[in-house]
C-alpha cells in the first residue's frame, strides 16, 4: 500500500511536469510565429477594435462636449435617432454613446438594446484628468460616487428603493445587500434593524435617501463628489430621529438644555409619562425608583445613553445603558474618591487609602500603560513595617505620600480619561477637537503626571523602609529642575485652558457630551474637567505646607533637617518661577492686546523686556499731534510711551490664522516715544476752566529745540498726580536717575492758555467737527497759537513752583537762562506724524535760539 501510493503521488507529479513542459513549448512556438512574421494571422484571429463616441441628439450641440472628446483623441459620430443606429454600427468599432438625458425614450431604446451608455460630465471629466473612458456595464451619468459602496435598511416600498439603486449606479456608486465591512454608508430610512446596529458600531455613516436625490441633482457639477464632509453632514441621520424622549431626575435647568440637545440632534420630547414617548433617560444617581410601570416598548436609559449618543454622532445602542433599581448599598458614595481634602486623623487617612485602592480596583481602564503607578496599597501589605509608636514625622510623611498617590490618580483620569480619547485617530462622527485645542486644555499634564509618578514611587520605598533617619527632602530636591521645566507651561496658561474648554463646550455639542459622560463616571467623583485642571496648579503650595509641618517634626539633629530646608527653598523658587513667567506672560499678552487694538502699530514694539504699565485715556488740548479736542489714548511701557488717537472710522475685522475673528482696531498709531524723549512732566493746577490738563516736553534726539505735547485725562478711576508720578519713575529708570521727583513741575493753565472748559459741550464738539472737514490734508502747521511771552513766564513760573518748593541755585541759573532767551515761543503742541520730519517742516517758524531746561 505504502508503495502503491508512493507510485501514485510520483506519477502525479510526473504529469504535471509534463504538462508544464508542454505549455512552455506551445509559449515557445507562438513566440516563434510570431518572430517569423506571421503577424497577419494573428490580426485576422484578433482584429483591433477601436472606441468611438456617439453624440446622441443634443450631446452634439455641446462644444464643450466636442472640444473634449479631442483633448482625449477620441473619435466621434452625431446621431438624431436611433434608427441611424443600424448604418453606424460596424465591428470595427466598440460605440460608446452619450447621452444628456437618462430619463427619456432614447435612453431606454439605448439601456435595452445593452449599449453601452455615459453622461457628458463622464466626458469631461476624462478630459480634465487626461483618461481614457471608463469602462461599464451600467450607463454612467457621473462620477460623483465613484468608489462609493451603499446598502439600504428600512425601505418597505420597492418602487423608492429601485429609483435609489439606480441613481446610485448612474453617479457610480456600488450597491451590497448585506452590510460589511467594505461599505461606505448605510442609507437608512429608519433607525431600527441589524444594518443600523451595526453600522453604529463600526462608525459607519448613516444617510438619509435625500442624500442620494440631492447629488442627483448636482450630476452636472463638474468637481461635485457626494462624500464630502460639507454635502455629507447635511444629510446624515441625527442620532434622535423617530426617538421621542422624556427626562427624570434632573434639575430644571439640566432638562432644558437636554431638551434642546435633544431638538438640534433631530428627536422630540415630551412631559415625563406621555404614553408616545420612546425614550425615559434617567439621572441614575438621583432616580432609585420609577414613578410608574413602564410599557415594554419604551426604552428606560441612563443618562449617559444621551450624551454617548451626540458623542458618536449616532444613535447608540439602548441595551449597554438600561437602567436598573440601585439597591446595593455598595454603590453608594458618601464622600468623593478623589478628593484632596487632607486627612486630619489615622482613621481618615486609611479610609483615604482604601479608597484610592478601591479606585485602581474599579477603574474600567487601566491608568496610562507607559506611566502605569504602582498599586497604592503596596505600602499595605502585611510586610510593611508600622512602627509599634508612630512619630509624629511618620504621620505626616504617610500624609503626604497619600496626597501625592492621590495627586497622580487624578492625573492619571485627566490623561486617561479625557486626553487619550480626543487624540484618538479614527473617532466615530470625526475629531471631537482639533489637535490646538487639544494641545492648549492639556499642555504639560504628561510631563507633570511623570515627575510626579517618579515622586510618588520613592516616596512609596521610603514608607515601606521607614526609618526616622530617612531623607524626604532630597527627594523633592532630586526632581526640582523637573517641577521648574513642566509647571510653569501649564500654570501660566491655565485661564487660556480653562476659556478654550468653556468655548468648546458650548460651541461643540460632541464634546460637550464627551464632558458629561466622563464626569458621570466614578473615576473623576463627578468634577469637571476644569476642577480636575485646577489641581496641579494647588498642588505645589500644598506640598510646600507638608514639608514645613515635616520639618517642624524633625528633631534638629536629624540631618533631614537642612535638607527640607532646601527643598522648601526648591519649591519657592519653582513658585516664585511659575509667578514671574506668569507675570510676563501676561505682560506679553496685554503688548499684543495693544497691537491687535492700534492700527499701524509698530512691529518693535513687541519686546521681550517690555511690559504694558498703564493705559490712560485723553483728549488733546492743541491741533498737534492731535487736533484739539481729539481723543487719545496713551499707553505707557516701561521704556517707551504709545500714542493713538481714535479711528473716526472703522472698518473690517482681524482674522488670526485659526478663524477666530477679531473686533477690528479701534485706535490709530500717532507716534511711539522712547521715555528718554521726554524732558519735563509739566502738572497743570486745577481751576475752574481747567481739570485734569497735564503736559509734557519733548525733545528728539535729533532736535535742539523742545515741544510741548498737552492733554486733559478723561478718566477719574486713575487720580492724576498718580498717573503723573507713574510717569515720571518709569522715565527715570529709562535715563538712569534716581530723583523722579525733579521730572515733575507745576505751571499755571493761563500761562499756556491752556482750557478746558468746551471739551465736552456739543456745540463745540460740532465746530471741531467742521474745522477738522474743512481742512486740507497738506494743511501747514501752526505755532502762532501760544504767546512768546505767556509761555516763557509759564516755563519760568513752572521752575520756580516744583511741588511747592522754592527755587534753588541751579533752578535760578535756569531761570536766569530761560529770561535771556526768545525761542520759548517755537515750543508747538504734538504732531500727528514722527517728531522728526515734523521739526523739519516747522523749522521756518523756529527762533534759532536754543532752550536749555535741563
Amino acid at each position: 500500500m505504502a508503495e502503491n501510493s508512493v507510485l501514485t503521488s510520483t506519477t502525479g507529479r510526473t504529469s504535471l511536469a509534463d504538462s508544464s513542459i508542454f505549455d512552455s513549448k506551445v509559449t515557445e512556438i507562438s513566440k516563434e510565429n510570431l518572430l517569423i512574421g506571421s503577424t497577419s494571422y494573428v490580426e485576422e484571429e484578433m482584429p483591433q477594435i477601436e472606441t468611438r463616441v456617439i453624440l446622441v441628439q443634443e450631446a452634439g450641440k455641446q462644444e464643450e462636449l466636442i472640444k473634449a472628446l479631442k483633448d482625449i483623441k477620441v473619435g466621434f459620430v452625431k446621431m438624431e435617432s436611433v434608427e441611424e443606429f443600424e448604418g453606424l454600427d460596424s465591428p470595427e468599432f466598440e460605440n460608446v454613446f452619450v447621452v444628456t438625458d437618462f430619463q427619456d425614450s432614447v435612453f431606454n431604446d439605448l439601456y435595452k438594446a445593452d449599449c453601452r451608455v455615459i453622461g457628458p460630465p463622464v466626458v469631461l471629466n476624462c478630459s480634465q484628468k487626461g483618461e481614457p473612458l471608463p469602462f461599464s456595464c451600467r450607463p454612467l451619468y457621473c462620477t460623483s460616487m465613484m468608489n462609493l459602496v451603499l446598502c439600504f435598511t428600512g425601505f418597505r416600498k420597492k418602487e423608492e428603493l429601485v429609483r435609489l439603486v439606480t441613481l446610485v449606479h448612474h453617479m457610480g456608486g456600488v450597491i451590497r445587500k448585506d452590510f460589511n465591512s467594505k461599505v461606505t454608508h448605510l442609507v437608512a430610512n429608519c433607525t431600527q434593524g441589524e444594518k443600523f446596529r451595526v453600522a453604529v458600531s463600526l462608525g459607519t455613516p448613516i444617510m438619509k435617501p435625500e442624500w442620494i436625490y440631492k447629488a442627483w441633482e448636482r450630476r452636472n457639477e463638474q468637481d461635485f463628489y457626494a462624500a464630502v464632509d460639507d454635502f455629507r453632514n447635511e444629510f446624515k441621520v441625527p442620532p434622535f430621529q423617530d426617538c421621542i424622549l422624556s427626562f427624570l431626575g434632573f434639575s430644571d435647568e439640566e432638562k432644558t438644555n437636554m431638551e434642546e440637545m435633544t431638538e438640534m440632534q433631530g428627536g422630540k420630547y415630551l412631559p415625563l409619562g406621555d404614553e408616545r414617548c420612546t425614550h425615559l433617560v434617567v439621572e441614575e444617581n438621583i432616580v432609585k425608583d420609577l414613578p410608574f410601570e413602564p410599557s415594554k416598548k419604551l426604552y428606560v436609559v441612563k443618562q449617559e445613553w444621551f450624551w454617548g449618543s451626540i458623542q458618536m454622532d449616532a444613535r447608540a445602542g439602548e441595551t449597554m445603558y438600561l437602567y436598573e433599581k440601585a439597591n446595593t448599598p455598595e454603590l453608594k458614595k458618601s464622600v468623593s474618591m478623589l478628593s484632596l481634602n487632607t486627612p486630619n486623623s489615622n482613621r481618615k487617612r486609611r479610609r483615604l487609602k482604601e479608597t484610592l485602592a478601591q479606585l485602581s480596583r474599579e477603574t474600567d481602564v487601566s491608568p496610562f500603560p507607559p506611566h502605569t503607578p504602582k498599586s497604592c496599597t503596596k505600602s499595605s501589605k502585611s510586610s510593611t513595617p508600622v512602627p509599634s509608636k508612630q512619630s509624629a514625622r511618620w504621620q505626616v510623611a504617610k500624609e503626604l505620600y497619600q496626597t501625592e498617590s492621590n495627586y497622580v490618580n487624578i492625573l492619571a483620569t485627566i490623561i486617561q480619561l479625557f486626553q487619550v480619547p480626543l487624540e484618538e485617530e479614527g473617532q466615530r462622527g470625526g475629531p471631537i477637537l482639533a489637535p490646538e485645542e487639544i494641545k492648549t486644555i492639556f499642555g504639560s499634564i504628561p510631563d507633570i503626571f511623570d515627575v510626579h509618578t517618579k515622586i510618588k514611587d520613592d516616596l512609596e520605598d521610603l514608607i515601606v523602609n521607614w526609618d526616622e533617619s530617612k531623607s524626604i527632602g532630597d527627594i523633592f530636591l532630586k526632581y526640582s529642575k523637573d517641577l521648574v521645566k513642566t509647571y510653569p507651561p501649564f500654570v501660566n496658561f491655565f485661564e487660556m485652558s480653562k476659556e478654550t474648554i468653556i468655548k468648546c463646550e458650548k460651541q461643540k455639542p460632541r464634546f460637550h457630551a464627551f464632558l458629561k459622560i466622563n464626569q458621570a463616571k466614578p473615576e473623576c467623583g463627578r468634577q469637571s474637567l476644569v476642577e480636575l485642571l485646577i489641581r496641579p496648579v494647588q498642588r505645589l503650595p500644598s506640598v510646600a505646607l507638608l514639608l514645613n509641618d515635616l520639618k517642624k517634626h524633625t528633631a534638629d539633629e536629624n540631618p533631614d533637617k537642612s535638607t527640607l530646608e532646601k527643598a522648601i527653598g526648591s519649591l519657592k523658587e519653582v513658585m516664585t518661577h511659575i509667578n514671574e513667567d506668569k507675570r510676563k506672560t501676561e505682560a506679553q499678552k496685554q503688548i499684543f492686546d495693544v497691537v491687535y487694538e492700534v492700527d499701524g502699530c509698530p512691529a518693535n514694539l513687541l519686546s521681550s523686556h517690555r511690559s504694558l504699565v498703564q493705559r490712560v485715556e485723553t483728549i488733546s488740548l492743541g491741533e498737534h499731534p492731535c487736533d484739539r479736542g481729539e481723543q487719545v489714548t496713551l499707553f505707557l511701557f516701561n521704556d517707551c510711551l504709545e500714542i493713538a488717537r481714535k479711528r473716526h472710522k472703522v472698518i473690517g475685522t482681524f482674522r488670526s490664522p485659526h478663524g477666530q475673528t477679531r473686533p477690528p482696531a479701534s485706535l490709530k498709531h500717532i507716534h511711539l516715544m522712547p521715555l528718554s524723549q521726554i524732558k519735563k512732566v509739566l502738572d497743570i493746577r486745577e481751576t475752574e476752566d481747567c481739570h485734569n490738563a497735564f503736559a509734557l516736553l519733548v525733545r528728539p534726539p535729533t532736535e535742539q529745540a523742545n515741544v510741548l505735547l498737552s492733554f486733559q485725562m478723561t478718566s477719574d478711576e486713575l487720580p492724576k498726580e498718580n498717573w503723573l508720578k507713574m510717569l515720571c519713575r518709569h522715565v527715570a529708570n529709562t535715563i538712569c536717575k534716581a530723583d523722579a521727583e525733579n521730572l515733575i513741575y507745576t505751571a499755571d493753565p493761563e500761562s499756556f492758555e491752556v482750557n478746558t472748559k468746551d471739551m465736552d459741550s456739543t456745540l463745540s464738539r460740532a465746530s471741531r467737527a467742521i474745522k477738522k472737514t474743512s481742512k486740507k490734508v497738506t494743511r501747514a502747521f501752526s505755532f502762532s497759537k501760544t504767546p512768546k511771552r505767556a509761555l516763557r513766564r509759564a516755563l519760568m513760573t513752572s521752575h520756580g513752583s516744583v511741588e511747592g518748593r522754592s527755587p534753588s541755585s541751579n533752578d535760578k541759573h535756569v531761570m536766569s537762562r530761560l529770561s535771556s532767551t526768545s525761542s520759548l515761543a517755537g515750543i508747538p503742541s504734538p504732531s500727528l506724524v514722527s517728531l522728526p520730519s515734523f521739526f523739519e517742516r516747522r523749522s521756518h517758524t523756529l527762533s534759532r535760539s536754543t532752550t536749555h531746561l535741563i
